[in-house]
């Protein structure tokens, strides 16, 4: 009996020193995962250069697929638990999870664009919002405040810092100066060698709570804001998660490592704003609208 006990002992230490490793990456792991992140960043620019009212948000799905594939990916989402598809696109009221179909996109719809990557056994995960056309000056504002929280929860992902510094953060510049929706059902999340790895990091929480965040932690933090109120429903097809007020919502999402005194963001929205810029179908104006960060 003892020694059967302390072979049990000897199974839950070596399952829990697997675990720590999934949660903290070598430098040289972090390299490699690296390249998962970028090769999102450049499928979300390669929708970015196509976007236009009349596109079908399937056609993009299989532009999207076949681009991966072709640069050594694989598409993570599309199987995912059954997830049918290699992105999700979230359109309007949808905010995380829309399914690609035959739906023409129009003038003045907010796109939501999201995908996982899987390369050299660590996944890349992340989302960007795109604006067609002409909107109005309120979801200009959600837009650009989203982004600004992203970024401000990102100056929290240090060493020593805590899960619910980042969540703290987003939620006060999101709710707490502007009034804005945040969800709560659906979280960030450690990424790497599986697409969904701990810590949790929700985009609420209280400065000081939660895990403490150490050195070469992989986090996804992806604020999922609603111009309107925080409350949900799930639609038919048992993925598309919608605003249950059907006002509209906005998801940015960065990789970021975990390290001493500034954050290292992984993923590179840089190509993608580039892209956004450069089609005259993408309303990217938000970008000259006064904003409450030193920089951005």
């Amino acid at each position: 009996m003892n020694r059967c006990i302390y072979m049990i002992n000897l199974l839950m230490l070596f399952l829990y020193k697997i675990y720590l490793m999934s949660l903290y990456k070598t430098n040289e792991e972090v390299e490699i995962q690296r390249e998962s992140c970028l090769m999102v960043s450049d499928t979300i620019t390669e929708v970015a250069k196509v976007l236009k009212p009349g596109i079908t948000t399937l056609s993009l799905d299989v532009m999207a697929e076949t681009f991966i594939r072709d640069n050594g990916g694989i598409p993570a989402c599309k199987g995912y638990h059954g997830f049918p598809y290699s992105l999700c696109i979230s359109v309007n009221e949808q905010i995380v999870h829309g399914f690609p179909g035959k739906y023409e996109l129009k003038e003045g719809d907010i796109v939501s664009i999201d995908t996982v990557i899987y390369k050299n056994g660590f996944h890349g995960d992340h989302a960007y919002t795109f604006i067609l056309g002409e909107t109005t000056p309120e979801v200009l504002e959600l837009v650009k405040v989203t982004k600004e929280s992203l970024y401000i929860g990102i100056a929290q992902a240090v060493i020593g810092k805590r899960v619910g510094d980042i969540g703290a953060a987003i939620e006060n510049h999101t709710y707490g100066k502007h009034g804005y929706g945040v969800i709560r059902e659906f979280v960030g999340h450690g990424v790497g060698k599986a697409m969904h790895e701990d810590p949790q990091v929700p985009n609420y929480g209280r400065m000081g709570s939660g895990k403490k965040l150490q050195e070469n932690m992989v986090l996804a933090i992806e604020p999922m804001i609603t111009l309107g109120k925080r409350d949900i429903y799930t639609l038919e097809d048992g993925w598309t998660i919608v605003s249950e007020d059907g006002s509209p919502a906005v998801h940015f999402e960065h990789n970021v490592c975990v390290k001493k005194g500034k954050a290292e963001v992984l993923s590179d929205f840089t190509r993608i704003e580039q892209a956004e810029k450069a089609n005259s179908n993408l309303n990217s104006s938000y970008y000259n609208l006064e904003s409450d960060l030193v920089s951005f």
